[in-house]
């Protein structure tokens, strides 16, 4: 049996800090290193460079990371997985293997391939496959945008392939963030395709480290306890033979690796207690954590199904334009001088189609000892089809200085900085995973094609009844946070946030209080939203998913967190009763 395979992030997402790399060199040693850097959003924000340069459509600043550690890389034998590929994987295979020549590194790079759709969508349709909306229903038809971008979600066995056949960098497109993860698992183990249970701890594993420091403190309610948070470093999952996986992280780095960090982690941009796979279903629900050590969490307990028979494809289309500027208002009658604002950004977009928001973003101090204790930023965010009705607003915003309300002023620098941008939006749909055309291409180009799961199993969510009341005898109303972290994200248009509590004491309480309808007392922007819950007992967690809180998706709503990130630490500021008991 071989032992635990090391593998270790260097990249959470697409604008993640670009010296990961330089770290993860300098750190402990690890069998294969991997770079995630395509979120829904980020994939949308790619999906406009590549229109502008189809040659291009990957992430460039992956190869700069690289270039100086291609010697020591193949010294090692460290093997590099990313899906910085993003819509042309085999042309970053290509910069790369250009970089390791230059470097007379003795490297081999492969690439994966068949999520790019978008030259099959006719196809596709015409064979039966609607790729309707997996948020609203609707077909594709009656979509107001037209596609620039389809992209599959693979799962890991590409990546195996491409391993198992001596590649060692292996450049991926739209795979699963988590199978950047299992599919080198896969490989070093020799796990087969039915080898469920071990198929899902990989999975798990890899949820937890795809987002780099969210597993060591970034992000993390509890931040305030974590040693070295200014720069929190990147984890590493060491992953046995029968799944069981230890996350840790380097020793020299910031950061810290606990129940609660990994528990962070773990309910984050998740949909219910079965998290989906185009390889495995791995069911969170059986999962238990325990500290083992300083900066070590031992996973147990993961089991796994097969896989559903579709998986998701991420459509983008280019529907207008957008643009965002911010000004200011100080003291008294904030609410007022908001709607004269508003009134005038109305006006000065009038005769257009488009979308307006004026939002004041924080208040003001009741007697302010400093002005900007009296100060509110006014954020104004404007759709419209068209760019000109975008730059008359904010020229006309420019024009306001003497004719609005008192105390009127900008941030004038980023006024003039603003101009419009396209607007994309997102469209999830399923496909049949027997239609995707998953293939690993070495650099010979020899082409492993990779056939589709033998069994699946259609998805389902377990359901949890709301919980009965309880009497609580004493209590004192003080923030959720007091007791409660929380970790929210979002999935396309859909918003989820996992609330938990350390304490095992503590449980039983969170347990009966978040209930579907206390939530939307909590969060009344959610009060008319399809709601759904779920409960981790493992965990101490309580999951919820607000269906259609951040639209179409994170690129085309108007919300000021436009995917969800903060939502989580709204809900813990809210004041809720809690036993004296407790606190």
């Amino acid at each position: 049996m071989a032992r635990p395979i090391r593998i270790a992030g260097f990249s959470g997402y697409l604008g993640d800090r670009r010296s990961a790399l330089d770290e993860a060199m300098a750190g402990d040693p690890v069998d294969v290193l991997i770079g995630d850097y395509l979120a829904e959003f980020t994939l949308a924000m790619l999906s406009a460079r590549h229109r502008s340069d189809p040659s291009r459509g990957y992430v460039e600043y992956f190869l700069t990371q690289l270039e100086p550690h291609l010697s020591a890389i193949a010294e090692r034998g460290v093997r590099v997985v990313v899906n910085a590929g993003g819509f042309n994987p085999a042309g970053l295979a290509e910069a790369t293997r250009a970089l390791v020549a230059e470097a007379g590194a003795d490297l081999r790079v492969a690439h994966v391939e068949g999520d790019n759709v978008l030259p099959r969508l006719a196809e596709l349709q015409a064979g039966g496959h609607d790729l309707t909306s997996m948020d609203t229903g609707e077909p594709l038809e009656s979509w107001r945008g037209s596609p620039v971008a389809a992209n599959a979600y693979l799962g890991g066995w590409g990546i195996t392939a491409a391993l198992r056949a001596g590649a060692d960098i292996v450049v991926c497109g739209r795979v699963t963030d988590a199978s950047l993860t299992a599919g080198p698992a896969a490989w070093w183990h020799e796990w087969s395709g039915t080898d469920f249970d071990r198929l899902a701890a990989s999975v798990v594993a890899g949820h937890i480290i795809e987002c780099g420091p969210h597993a060591t403190g970034g992000n993390f309610s509890g931040f305030t306890a974590i040693p070295g948070v200014v720069a929190p470093g990147f984890p590493i999952a060491e992953i046995a033979d029968d799944g069981t996986t230890v996350i840790t992280k380097h020793a020299a780095d910031g950061g810290a690796v606990t129940t609660d960090t990994v528990t962070a982690q773990l309910v984050y941009e998740i949909q219910g207690p079965r998290y989906l796979n185009p390889d495995v279903t791995a069911h969170l629900d059986d999962l238990r954590l325990r500290q083992i050590g300083p900066d070590r969490v031992e996973l147990s307990g993961a089991t796994g199904s097969p896989p559903p028979p579709t998986t998701k494809v991420a459509l983008f289309a280019p529907i207008g334009h957008q643009i965002v500027t911010a000004l200011y208002v100080t003291g008294l009658d904030v609410d007022a001088k908001v709607a004269l604002i508003r009134e005038q950004a109305e006006a000065l977009l009038a005769g257009a189609e488009a979308e307006l928001d004026v939002s004041a973003l924080g208040t003001v101090a009741e007697d302010p000892q400093r002005q900007w204790d009296a100060t509110a930023q006014v954020r104004i965010m404007a759709t419209a089809s068209e760019r000109e009705p975008l730059q008359r607003l904010v020229s006309g915003i420019g024009e306001l200085y003497l004719s609005s309300v008192p105390g009127f002023f900008t941030d004038t620098a980023a006024r003039q900085a603003a101009t419009p941008s396209t607007r994309v939006e997102y469209w999830p749909a399923l496909l049949d995973m027997a239609a995707v055309e998953h293939v690993a291409v070495l650099d010979d180009g020899t082409r492993i094609d990779v056939e589709p799961p033998a069994t699946t199993e259609e998805p389902f969510q377990p359901a949890h009844p709301e919980p009965p009341a309880r009497e609580s005898g004493d209590t004192r109303r003080v923030p959720l946070g007091r007791l409660a972290h929380a970790r929210s994200g979002d999935k396309g248009g859909n918003s989820n946030v996992g609330l938990w509590v350390s304490d095992p004491a503590a449980w039983p309480w969170l347990r009966s209080l978040l209930t579907t309808e206390e939530l939307r007392r909590l969060m009344p922007e959610a009060k008319d939203l399809e709601i759904v819950r779920h409960e981790f007992p493992n965990l101490r967690a309580v999951h919820f998913v607000l269906r259609g809180l951040l639209g179409t998706g994170g690129s085309s709503n108007l919300r000021v967190d436009p995917i969800g990130k903060a939502v989580g630490e709204f809900l813990r500021a809210r004041h809720v009763d809690v036993p004296v008991e407790l606190l």
